[in-house]
């Protein structure tokens, strides 16, 4: 039996977006990691903006390039092999 909580808990539950538009969240999720990530790492934060936006950029070609490549997977290559 599974115990439900009164508190929200966002792994078990995801908060819904409306209109299937959760992946403009990718944007946000990026900016945010390459901000705290690069004012941590960089010694000199004269580059800092030029820094956090060719990561943010990296994040974003990086997760497009992932879902493009499990989408052939799973929608090309997987029937293949079933036969």
């Amino acid at each position: 039996m599974i115990l439900r909580l009164l508190a929200y808990t966002p792994f078990l539950d995801p908060m819904p977006m409306p209109g299937g538009m959760w992946w403009l969240t990718l944007a946000p999720l990026a900016l945010g990691i390459a901000v705290v990530y690069k004012a941590i790492k960089l010694d000199d934060m004269r580059r800092y903006n030029k820094q956090v936006a060719m990561m943010t950029t990296q994040i974003i070609a990086v997760m497009v390039a992932l879902a493009i490549g499990i989408q052939l997977v799973v929608g090309w290559l997987t029937p293949l092999l079933g036969g």
